[in-house]
Parts: structure tokens; C-alpha cells; sequence
């Protein structure tokens, strides 16, 4: 059975609800989603091409306002080639529809070069030695998403007299792409 779908009216839902809600000042909202980002290690990076979408669960590393993921490689990176554009999801175990804790992120990715400055300060940064990683057949890939927006879900927000959700648009509000 065919019908018409809005699908317009329905993406449109949280930017209604949101200019509904109360919204947290920047500040204290960059504060509680940087504390939930260092509180986890692990997302989902979707990456996507024009006949390919991936959606990668990844290890990440937070550092100076940036997610970097190492990786050997993989279908993510057909996207990558072509789109830089990457959204990233973090996450608790769903345990209810008024506990729910997830952050969705859009930003840009890029390729650091091995061995360069900024790939040395992150194997330091993980502690790994750049001996071991000289002696693989190839360096690992170290992507840098840099982040342009974050879309913060708490229900625990609702006790503060706030949406449950809250949109922090990184350039708007801090003039620039780095969230530190």
C-alpha cells in the first residue's frame, strides 16, 4: 500500500519542538556535552558516498575540542573520499524513554598524515609507541572529525526546567570550529 509520506513535516519535528523549549546557555551546555564526550570512548561514525552509507562503531580519542579515530581502514573511507561531511553518535544502553543520554555530532572529517606533528601527539596522547606502529605493513589512518554541531539528549534536562534536547551550533556560538 502506497501512501504519501511528509517527509519535510516530520525532519522538521525537533526544530519546532525546539523553539518550544527552553534552551540552556552555551556555556553550560558545551560543559555537560564535553563531560558526556569524555565520559565515553566508543561511537558510531556514518560516512556516506553516493551508492554507499556506513555506519562504523570506533574507538575515539578527544582532544583539543576534535574526535580522532584510528583505524586500518575499511568501507568508511569510500565515503571519506568523496564527502567530508561525517555525523558521529554517542550513546548510554537504552533503560527507558525518560533515561535517555545520546549525543549526535556533525562535522567534518580529514585525514592527518602519518607521522606528522599532529599524529605524534596522538599516538603520545594514547601512549602508543610510534616504534610499533613503524613496524606494521602500513601506518594506521587517523581521521580528525572537527565537530560543527552537537545535538544533546538528556532526559535528566527536563528536572532543570529544560528541553530534553539542546542544539549547540559550534560556530554560531563560539566563533569558531574549535569547542575549546
Amino acid at each position: 500500500m502506497m501512501f504519501d509520506f511528509d517527509y519535510d513535516a516530520v525532519a522538521d519535528y525537533w526544530v519546532k519542538k525546539d523553539a518550544e523549549t527552553a534552551s540552556m546557555d552555551p556555556q553550560p551546555l558545551k560543559e555537560k556535552i564535553t563531560a558526556f564526550i569524555k565520559g565515553h570512548n566508543t561511537c558510531a561514525l556514518a560516512t556516506a558516498s553516493d551508492d554507499l552509507v556506513r555506519c562504523t562503531p570506533i574507538e575515539y580519542n578527544y582532544v583539543d575540542g576534535c574526535f580522532y579515530l584510528f583505524s586500518e581502514g575499511g568501507l568508511k573511507f569510500k565515503g571519506l573520499k568523496v564527502n567530508k561531511h561525517v555525523g558521529l553518535a554517542i550513546y548510554e544502553s537504552y533503560a527507558g524513554f525518560g533515561k535517555l543520554k545520546s549525543l549526535q555530532v556533525i562535522g567534518t572529517a580529514g585525514m592527518v598524515a602519518p607521522f606528522s606533528e599532529e599524529y605524534l601527539r596522538l599516538l603520545d596522547y594514547k601512549k602508543i609507541p610510534v616504534e610499533a606502529i613503524r613496524k606494521l605493513p602500513q601506518p594506521m589512518n587517523l581521521i580528525r572529525v572537527t565537530p560543527e554541531a552537537y545535538d544533546y539528549l538528556d532526559s535528566d534536562l527536563k528536572n532543570d526546567v529544560f528541553g530534553s534536547r539542546q542544539h549547540l551550533d559550534v560556530v554560531k556560538e563560539f566563533g569558531t570550529k574549535k569547542f575549546f
